[in-house]
């Protein structure tokens, strides 16, 4: 059951954050015990899928997100991008720690439609004590054709 993204105000607290792997963290917010990020309602995307170093997102992009000229707003990409790369690294922060996106690139290698479902996918590539780093595209559900492809450095932290 996807998640659904709650008011700011039902985030998880420090503690809770604090007191379960990252990959615990990730699945309680796939499986709906912890509140997913408020971000994911307004740009239309949702936790899809949740493994040990892997992560994917769906979602739509709308009129909402479109740039001046009527194009998806390279944001939305990155955002995208920045959220499944990231919450990959996470599920493999050990309990008691936690990460923020030291770094990220995002490559846009074509336009995408409004409406086109896509898949968000980060694959961790390294994990250690302190970064992470991870790798991502954006691909269509039902074309399978890349639109974007990013890169992240992450921060791991001790939250003592």
């Amino acid at each position: 059951m996807p998640f659904v993204a709650q008011a700011p105000t039902d985030l998880a607290s420090r503690e809770t954050l604090l007191s379960m792997s990252g990959l615990e963290f990730m699945l309680g917010i796939l499986e709906g015990r912890i509140a997913g990020p408020a971000i994911a309602r307004t740009l239309n995307y949702t936790l899809h899928l949740v493994e040990p170093g892997r992560v994917v997102f769906r979602g739509k992009a709308g009129f909402g997100h479109t740039n001046p000229m009527g194009a998806v707003h390279g944001g939305w990409y990155g955002t995208l991008l920045d959220s499944c790369m990231a919450c990959a690294v996470m599920t493999t922060v050990p309990k008691g720690r936690f990460y923020t996106t030291l770094d990220y690139s995002v490559n846009i290698t074509r336009a995408l439609s409004l409406g086109i479902e896509i898949e968000a996918e980060g694959v961790v590539q390294h994990s250690g004590r302190s970064t992470g780093v991870a790798r991502g595209e954006i691909r269509g559900v039902e074309d399978g054709r890349i639109y974007a492809t990013g890169t992240t450095t992450c921060l791991i932290m001790s939250g003592g």
